[in-house]
């Protein structure tokens, strides 16, 4: 008789292949994977995967003395979902071990490892799991990561990426302690609301109603720094999800909101219906696309490597690969240059992206400065925010997973905001 509670963990095996062995991200296949499960097995999936791969560095030290060679791919990710589910979901080893032998007898790639999986599960010494170092990037991350912010941070950024990430709001109507102590949460220094522990987002008050919207404290901070007023003209360029658009929208901006995306744009639609907010959307490539008008503010939140997501997204650095990154730069400089020409005299644009590589951040602002004439960082805009000023660098703001330890850490980001000269 086969164990229990196989299909959420068949499911959470074959999320692991799509993004350890194809480079696609769980956002990308998680819809056909496990589209077929009931809710609560779908979520158990989900968990399963996304722990798995937050765990997999300190996993595969733990399989290391136990393996004489590198198994199978779909071997070695059993493995790592069966130690994942003991040693993090606390499960009985004993029913661990029955699902991964049966996992590995009922598919035709790993049948003949059932025994070694078996065996090995059984010879691992699950007690030294606590023992080991929090997991560690790829190599062709930390790398530079390391040179730009030095070993000791990277070390402090690993062990927030294994803390995983808390559940962050922001309150459409800005009061963020009234909207703390209605959910039980805790208002932050820079205007968002964190909650105590992950909690099914659709049930908790104020949801329907759409008084907030979930948003990490980080990913807030650019279209606070951009300071719209009320019927000011603002684009936000590269716009879904669209949790920007909404604050933009919130403070009585003009919001155009474009993407080049129909499906994500859809996402942007429910949540301004949801929270009964308004703004233009155009579906469009921003390279070719010309507005009527100029803006009196612009936030540009680039597509990058999302690197600094890495803590909520632990699939990327196993999905990302180096040649992933050139295009992207290269994308961020264009359309920075582009959104440049789009801006009245004396408006400001807000430059972002949720990335830890200086080359996606820094460096572009740099760049762009040499290169373009009549601009000038706007360090008022910082100041005028209450920015902490360890935050704050030449170029602009730079956010990673390891500050803020007393509050639960923030996802890594990069704003810079810029003043057009008259």
């Amino acid at each position: 008789m086969a164990p229990s509670g196989l299909a959420p963990r068949r499911a959470a095996l074959d999320l692991l292949m799509e993004v350890t062995e194809e480079r696609r991200t769980l956002a990308e296949v998680m819809p056909a994977v496990v589209e077929a499960l009931p809710p609560a097995e779908r979520a158990r999936a989900q968990r399963l995967a996304t722990d798995t791969l937050r765990w997999s560095d300190r996993a595969d030290r733990l399989l290391g003395p136990h393996l004489k060679k590198r198994p199978h791919p779909r071997v070695l990710n059993g493995l790592r979902l069966a130690i994942t589910e003991i040693a993090v979901h606390d499960a009985p080893p004993h029913g661990v071990v029955n699902a991964a032998v049966s996992l590995s007898r009922g598919h035709r790639d790993t049948q003949r490892a059932a025994g070694m999986v078996n065996a090995v599960l059984r010879r691992v010494a699950m007690a030294q799991w606590e023992t080991l170092p929090p997991p560690r990037l790829p190599k062709r991350l930390r790398a530079p990561l390391v040179k730009a912010y030095g070993k000791a941070t990277v070390d402090a950024i690993e062990v927030a990426h294994a803390a995983g990430a808390p559940l962050d709001l922001t309150p459409r109507d800005g009061d963020a302690q009234a909207l703390a102590a209605h959910l039980g949460g805790r208002a932050l220094p820079t205007g968002s609301v964190r909650l105590a522990s992950r909690q099914q987002v659709t049930a908790l008050p104020g949801y329907d109603e759409g008084t907030w919207w979930v948003q990490d404290a980080a990913a807030a901070i650019p279209a606070r720094v951009l300071a719209p007023q009320p019927g000011m003209r603002v684009l936000d360029l590269c716009a879904t999800p669209g949790g920007k658009t909404l604050q933009l929208a919130a403070a009585g901006a003009q919001v155009t909101a474009l993407d080049v995306s129909p499906s994500r744009m859809t996402t942007l639609t429910n949540n301004l219906s949801r929270t009964r907010l308004s703004a233009t959307q155009v579906v469009a490539d921003a390279l070719t696309w010309e507005p009527d008008a100029p803006f009196d503010a612009i936030l540009l939140d680039a597509p990058c490597s999302a690197t600094g997501t890495i803590r909520r997204h632990p699939d990327l650095p196993h999905a990302k690969r180096d040649g992933d990154f050139a295009p992207l730069i290269a994308l961020q400089e264009r359309l920075l240059a582009r959104a440049s020409t789009w801006l009245r005299p004396g408006g400001r644009l807000v430059y972002c992206t949720c990335s830890l590589l200086p080359d996606e951040g820094e460096v572009q602002i740099e760049r762009f400065l040499s290169q373009h004439g009549g601009w000038a960082p706007d360090h008022a805009a910082y100041k005028a925010q209450s920015i902490a000023p360890e935050w704050l660098t030449p170029e602009g703001i730079r956010l990673h997973p390891a500050l803020w330890p007393e509050h639960g850490g923030l996802d890594g980001f990069f704003i810079a905001a810029l003043i057009k000269g008259n």
